[in-house]
């Protein structure tokens, strides 16, 4: 998994690479907290949460991810999954399952600026 951090000009400000082992139990988190995620925003974004999305393996090696609802009752940001050649809304809250063999990213977009956070993933099958 790779998130693309872009700057409000669009241009890419960093790139950081992840991965994680097919295996039930398996957890990587995207957010603010470094302490407990493996991938995390430029300092000072705050329209990212603590900890905004959690992928985690479930006991059959599918890998689920789930946009972790936060402190507030509305989110400072929009979470889309692209994939498949579509791009979907995730609901606050919401999860959604990478197919064996799936491609794509899961878009972290502030409300108020251009910036945006880009995580994709691919899960073999």
């Amino acid at each position: 998994m790779a998130s693309v951090s872009e700057a409000e000009s669009g241009a890419t400000a960093g790139m950081l690479m992840a991965d994680a082992p097919s295996e039930p139990g398996a957890v990587l988190c995207v957010g603010r907290d470094r302490n407990v995620c493996r991938l995390s925003p430029p300092e000072g974004w705050l329209f990212v949460s603590r900890v905004h999305l959690e992928f985690r393996c479930g006991p059959d090696g599918r890998w689920t991810v789930t946009w972790l609802r936060g402190s507030q009752a509305e989110p400072s940001s929009d979470v889309q999954v692209v994939a498949d050649g579509a791009s979907v809304p995730m609901p606050y809250g919401g999860s959604w399952t990478i197919p064996a063999g799936g491609t794509g990213e899961v878009v972290i977009h502030d409300r108020v600026g251009a910036r945006t956070v880009n995580v994709g993933f691919y899960h073999e099958p």
